[in-house]
């Protein structure tokens, strides 16, 4: 079974320790560079991302700024113009003369100001060629009678067809009449700062109406004064639309643009500037090839050099593998060559000692074996004669039984023939001759069964000496064994103290950090060659328990043994006793006959008395045909007794022979 055993092991596939490790370790490695520069990316991008939404915020805060500073400046020319009218009161004539000095006064409203009345008709310089149809409906117009003092109006096309955005308000003069004062500017100045005063490369910006979504200045011409949602086809612009419908104008990306909002103080304009998000994150992107170029060299830089440390750290566990290996197999007679003074050299030397301690108890066992085997050879030998010696007592036995059967008969005969005892002297004289002859052939065969039975006790008693010597040396093999399991039991103790060292050592290299991540590494190793020599260990401890059974049949065999051979005894002692008490019967018995033969010449004497004599001897004679049956059983139970020990010693010796067969499988 054991040999099976070891050929379903070896046909098992083994995995190298090297190869665990490297499927460990590299992955590891390929996962924390690749990490390492995704982790880069992640941080550079989002670095480059601030640093663009900062510049973004800058631009357009600038820009408003400047936005705002003209729009203010324009505005407050225009309310100073309202309030000089207003405070002048002038009639129309004088009226159209500060009109007329208002033309070409700035070149931001080179129109000048104009004034609609309440009847629809429209005041303005004398030079002006402006046309203006259905006042009523304009949106300069329509947004001045709201408010008192001039503000500035959505962007829209004059009648030239110009983009323009007017200042208008209530114009109160005292008259009494409804008026509208008002003024254009040309947003070709809001278009320059726009389109020109951007801060980043590549980044755009428009300004948007947040009431009427009017797009009020942009790079396309064609764009402006139109409405955002009126561009179906350009997303990006849907999605500016939405961000002001929700009135969230945060930082946000709208379909791959970094996009901002500032509004414009005191109008309801949002500047939006905008960059492509793949423009800005050019840079990062070649900066994320070159980190991934760097990591898979620096991880086939890593690979060869984690390689070539496994390989150097694990030489020693494969040697010490092999052998251990070997000494699975049974073969004893490899040495260990011990290197170092760290924990693999601590087991190499561990190994080699319980190889030595091995050889020595596998020579005691073979020893042992041997002479158990001598001895068990012996014992059958002599159960052999034993036997053969109570088969020649039980027909000694059958044929005394038979003598006395025939005495008994003569007696009886004598008893009923006692009136013809005269007559017959001469016969009785003979038969008790013959009867005298056949008693002292019994007696003689009595003496020598008697003796035959002390030697077979003496026998058994030196075979019970023989088992107990060996159930010593069967017990010495046991503490032998012991002692091996505490040695592997050492072993796998310092594989356990090795694997703790090696988790407090990865929990000091998790603290260092950066700087301990190569000793993580060796300390991770380390903690699978632990776990790998508690393995051996325990593989070790089940060999020798493995021994320990055999050593323990063996122990149990002989204790058997020891039992059937003190029980042997004891029925040998009592039919030695049966035979000294057979022997003083058969012998009083033939002083009896002696007697009788004595007495036969005087028979003529003592007629008187024969009958109750012979009565006295057919008496005698049944005792003594008792007792010979009772001999004749006694040594037919003699005989199976050494039957029974004559197996019990071919028991042993084939006991002995496993043991030596088990022993010769390991080669020391």
């Amino acid at each position: 079974m054991h040999k099976n055993k070891r050929k379903t092991e070896k046909k098992g596939k083994v995995i190298s320790m090297k190869f665990k490790l490297l499927a460990i370790i590299i992955p590891v490695v390929v996962v924390m560079a690749g990490i390492l520069v995704l982790f880069s990316y992640r941080i550079s991008k989002e670095l480059l991302e601030d640093a663009a939404h900062n510049t973004l915020e800058l631009s357009v805060s600038k820009q408003s700024t400047q936005i705002e500073a003209w729009l203010d400046e324009n505005l407050a020319s225009f309310n100073m113009a309202k309030q000089t009218i207003e405070t002048a009161r002038p009639d129309d004539a004088l009226l159209q003369t500060m009109l007329d000095g208002y033309y070409g006064f700035n070149s931001n409203f080179n129109g000048g100001m104009y004034i609609a009345l309440q009847n629809g008709h429209v005041m303005k310089a004398s030079q002006s060629d402006m046309n203006v149809v259905n006042v009523k409906d304009s949106v300069w117009y329509k947004q001045g009678i709201t408010r008192k003092n001039m503000a500035y109006t959505s962007a829209y096309q004059n009648d030239k067809g110009e983009n323009v955005v007017s200042a208008s308000g209530i114009l109160a003069d005292g008259s009494g009449e409804l008026k509208v004062i008002a003024a254009d500017l040309s947003i070709d100045r809001i278009t320059v700062i726009v389109n020109s005063f951007i801060d980043m490369e590549g980044a755009q910006a428009f300004l948007v109406d947040r009431d009427t979504e009017n797009i009020i200045a942009h790079r396309d011409s064609s764009l402006v004064s139109s409405r955002l949602d009126s561009n179906e086809g350009d997303k990006y612009f849907n999605g500016v639309a939405s961000k002001l419908k929700d009135g969230s104008l945060e930082y946000s990306s709208i379909e791959g643009n970094m996009t901002v909002f500032k509004e414009i103080s005191g109008t309801s304009w949002i500047l939006v500037s905008y960059v492509p998000e793949s423009l800005v994150l050019a840079d990062v992107n070649g900066l994320r090839n070159k980190l991934a170029v760097m990591g898979v060299v620096l991880i086939l830089f890593l690979c060869i050099i984690i390689d070539r440390a496994v390989y150097l750290m694990i030489r020693p566990v494969s040697r010490l593998t092999d052998t251990i290996t070997a000494m699975s197999s049974g073969d004893f007679t490899v040495d260990v060559n011990v290197k170092g003074h760290d924990e693999v050299a601590l087991m190499g030397r561990s190994v080699k000692q319980f190889t030595a301690s091995m050889r020595d108890m596998l020579k005691d066992v073979y020893s042992i074996s041997e002479q158990l085997n001598g001895q068990a050879q012996n014992s059958d030998n002599i159960s052999s004669e034993l036997y053969e010696a109570a088969q020649t007592q039980a027909g000694s036995m059958s044929e005394l039984n038979t003598t006395v059967d025939q005495l008994s008969i003569s007696v009886n005969e004598i008893a009923e023939n006692a009136s013809r005892l005269a007559q017959v002297v001469t016969d009785t004289h003979e038969d008790g001759s013959h009867v005298d002859e056949k008693m002292k052939n019994t007696v003689e065969v009595s003496n020598r069964g008697r003796s035959d039975m002390q030697k077979v006790g003496a026998a058994m008693e030196y075979i019970s000496k023989s088992i107990i010597e060996l159930r010593e040396a069967v017990d010495k093999v046991g503490e032998a064994s012991e002692e091996i399991t505490k040695i592997t039991g050492l072993i796998g103790e310092i594989a356990d103290e090795t694997n703790l060292l090696s988790l407090n050592a990865s929990i000091e290299a998790a603290r260092a950090g950066e700087m301990g991540k190569g000793f993580n590494v060796v300390a991770a190793q380390i903690g699978r060659l632990a776990q790998n020599s508690s393995e051996s260990a325990g593989n070790i401890a089940k060999l020798i328990g493995q021994i320990r059974e055999l050593v323990d049949n063996a122990v149990k065999q002989a204790g058997t043994s020891s039992k059937n051979i003190d029980e042997s005894s004891k029925l040998i002692y009592t039919a030695l006793e049966t035979f000294d008490i057979i022997y003083e019967n058969i012998e009083e018995a033939d002083k009896m006959i002696t007697h009788m033969i004595n007495k036969v010449g005087e028979v003529d004497q003592v007629a008187t008395s024969v009958a109750a004599i012979s009565q006295e001897q057919a008496a005698s004679s049944d005792e003594i045909l008792v007792t010979s049956e009772n001999m004749v059983v006694q040594a037919g139970s003699i005989s199976d007794n050494s039957r029974k020990v004559a197996d019990d010693s071919k028991v042993l010796a084939e006991t002995a022979e496993r043991l030596s067969k088990q022993v010769n499988t390991f080669r020391i």
